[in-house]
């Protein structure tokens, strides 16, 4: 049955694109008109029900000016994540389970022509010579691409999706992903200029958090974001000026990198600079940010806890640049005041699970200052774990607050 839906739309479809008029650009109110008439002269909007027949017009319109199957998944806003492993393979994450879809793309060349679609949006490219690219689509959600011959069973497409509006502080304490003394804590660092880095797995929800802590930025200071593929959403600054990386392509476009962005962004006179996500060896640029006046940047990267993100930012300054491990750790100390850490527990919600102040060097290790650590107390009957995150410590090193007149 489902194989006979497929064949009638391929049908629909090639009817639609024969009365197409390739000589202009037709709006989308016209590519209905012709969507309908082709319907009614298969008489299916007689035959086929209200609910099928709206379906089958839908699709077809999503097939022409869309993104085909996808559009309908990007459009739903219960779905977090979705994941295309080849034409005939497509899971979702919703409320934070992944479960398969019954659904497919009608042939591995529709599904290569949505890829396309989506790259030449961005600015991107993608083929067998350069078969991975990171992307966005309009809605600011990101895609990540790997094609043939990397990708060894088809297209492999995974798009992580945003929520339509900024989540805020005030929606991550009704969700308990931390206590209110932690958040306005947070809010006072912020204010106050201190330099956050926010640690985490991957779906911890690093980019959520980095967006909430930027909405405390006073609204007069000027920002600059630094990401690979925009998909920041900060709210309430005027003066905000928005950078991504570019790819180099078979046209003689050099690559432009977050490196590159890094330093060209000191000369455009920033209050504070946002890296969306440090990797590599930008970090030895973001760690220049940090270290010559920027204070109240931000940035996120990949780590199990707080400890492991100072690990691993000196190998990634390495990567960058040749100099004493020593000398990476006093820039670290004197860059770095705050790292937040998030996880993803195992009901899958998503919690701050400690927040540390990067104190000073003390025998060739860097000293940290544990403020916050999430303590679990139990699960409820329902199989969500209960804790709450516990202070620990004071600040320390408050220079920062009493210079902003806060405390």
């Amino acid at each position: 049955m489902m194989k006979d839906y497929g064949e009638l739309k391929q049908e629909l479809r090639r009817r639609v694109l024969e009365q197409l008029d390739y000589g202009r650009e037709q709006p989308d109110d016209e590519i209905m008109e012709i969507i309908d008439e082709v319907l009614l002269e298969e008489q299916l909007l007689r035959l086929l029900p209200v609910s099928e027949s709206h379906q089958l017009r839908t699709e077809l319109f999503y097939s022409l000016r869309r993104l085909d199957i996808l559009q309908s998944l990007i459009e739903d806003p219960e779905i977090t994540e979705i994941m295309i492993n080849g034409p005939g393979s497509i899971f979702i994450e919703r409320e934070g389970r992944l479960q398969e879809l019954d659904m497919s793309f009608e042939s591995e060349e529709k599904l290569q022509d949505v890829i396309q679609q989506i790259v030449a949006g961005c600015n991107r490219a993608v083929n067998e010579a350069s078969p991975i690219v990171d992307a966005r689509l309009s809605s600011g959600a990101r895609v990540n691409i790997v094609m043939n011959p990397v990708a060894l069973n088809g297209p492999i497409v995974t798009i992580r999706r945003f929520p339509d509006t900024p989540i805020t502080m005030e929606e991550l304490l009704r969700w308990e992903s931390l206590s209110r003394e932690a958040a306005e804590l947070l809010q006072l660092l912020v204010r106050a200029g201190y330099n956050i880095f926010i640690s985490g797995g991957t779906g911890s929800g690093k980019t959520t958090f980095l967006n909430v802590l930027s909405g405390y930025i006073p609204a007069w200071e000027r920002v600059i974001t630094i990401e690979d593929s925009a998909e920041l959403q900060l709210q309430g600054l005027r003066n905000l000026v928005r950078l991504e990386t570019r790819s180099s392509n078979v046209e003689g476009c050099r690559e432009i990198s977050i490196r590159d962005l890094i330093r060209t962004s000191l000369r455009m006179r920033p209050d504070r600079i946002i890296v969306g996500e440090v990797r590599g060896a930008e970090a030895v640029d973001m760690m220049q940010c940090l270290n010559t006046g920027h204070d109240g940047s931000m940035s996120t990267g990949h780590a199990n806890s707080a400890r492991d993100m100072l690990s691993r930012l000196e190998n990634m300054i390495l990567m960058g640049m040749d100099i004493p491990l020593a000398a990476i750790k006093r820039q670290i100390v004197s860059g770095i005041d705050i790292i937040v850490h998030l996880g993803r527990l195992r009901d899958r919600s998503r919690k701050v699970l400690e927040i540390s102040e990067v104190m000073d060097c003390e025998d060739s290790d860097i000293r940290l200052n544990l403020l916050y650590r999430f303590e679990e107390t139990g699960e409820s009957p329902e199989g969500r774990v209960q804790g709450t995150l516990v202070r620990k410590g004071e600040l320390l090193r408050d220079q920062k607050l009493r210079a902003a007149g806060l405390r």
